[in-house]
């Protein structure tokens, strides 16, 4: 039990890091698949051109509008995803000791740790995603402009129902199950490959040498990861997006219909929205998160199977 708690915690002190360090770059992807999957065409020429915006409009603070909500859904979202990933991972794959990653066990881990912090991933991510897309416009939606990220949530509750935070929600789960075992699963391998190359050659160094080794392995596996999940699941995000910010509470919820009529409308480019800031925020974001987890896995003194 106690070995568990501290799974959470490394995972709750890496959604942290990621938020610090991957929040403004978040917020022009938003803003991006927002605006240019519109039927009016685009409103930002590119993602330099959406932060100048942002800068000049708004300030430092508009990079990190809505990152309070931001701060508690990737906290509780990031200690629950590597909680239960450790936890299943030990589970599936029992005594077997084997130093190589394993796709049948890795794959289920991720997904189902996936699917389970998209309940609380999404109610999070469309306060945020509204907060974000406000920027300076009177309102976003017929209930008029949002004071905070608590008022969005009370009035979206209050008009829509329990139902309107979680609009998104299939979306976010298939994003999240499938981004995830891609997620580790690159993780898992290039985390391993590199070990492999550095062990043949490392021999005789030091604690402080092996110490940088491995941050920067953390930061090689951890940013590779982080590029292939978003390169995969991105079309499901921009859906998500525009599902939950979408001020008509009538339009579908279905994020493949939704995508089809991005692609109507704006074509493949659209589907894509964001693409750059997501890229390069991915890998930072996700190799700060990825040293977070696994510095502060080792100060807790949990074992890595």
């Amino acid at each position: 039990m106690a070995e568990a708690a501290k799974e959470y915690a490394a995972g709750l002190a890496a959604g942290i890091a990621t938020v610090i360090t991957g929040h403004p770059f978040d917020t022009v992807k938003v803003k991006l698949q927002k605006h240019n999957t519109e039927a009016q065409g685009k409103k930002y020429k590119n993602a330099l051109h959406c932060t100048a915006r942002i800068l000049s409009n708004e300030g430092v603070k508009g990079l990190y509008r809505g990152a309070t909500s931001s701060f508690i859904g990737m906290a509780f979202e990031s200690s629950l995803l590597f909680g239960i990933y450790s936890q299943m991972k030990q589970l599936l794959q029992g005594e077997v000791n084997s130093s190589k990653p394993q796709l049948k066990v890795i794959i289920p881990s991720a997904a189902y740790g996936g699917a389970i912090i998209s309940f609380i991933l999404c109610p999070a991510e469309l306060v945020k995603c509204r907060m974000q897309v406000q920027g300076t416009d009177s309102a976003i939606s017929k209930h008029g402009r949002y004071s905070g990220p608590l008022d969005c949530a009370l009035k979206t509750v209050k008009n829509d129902g329990i139902k309107g935070i979680f609009r998104g929600g299939f979306a976010t789960l298939l994003r999240e199950s499938i981004g995830n075992a891609v997620f580790f699963s690159t993780y898992e391998f290039s985390r391993y490959y590199v070990h492999l190359q550095l062990d043949s050659t490392s021999h005789g160094v030091n604690h402080q040498q092996k110490l940088l080794a491995d941050v920067g392995i953390g930061i090689i596996s951890g940013g590779l990861a982080g590029v292939a999940f978003w390169s995969t699941v991105l079309p499901l995000d921009v859906a998500k997006t525009v599902v939950q910010t979408s001020p008509d509470t009538t339009s579908t919820r279905n994020p493949f219909q939704t995508l089809s009529l991005i692609h109507r409308r704006v074509g493949l480019s659209g589907c894509y929205a964001g693409l750059g800031p997501t890229l390069v925020r991915a890998f930072p974001a996700n190799a700060a998160a990825i040293v977070t987890w696994e510095l502060a896995a080792k100060m807790l003194g949990v074992k890595r199977v």
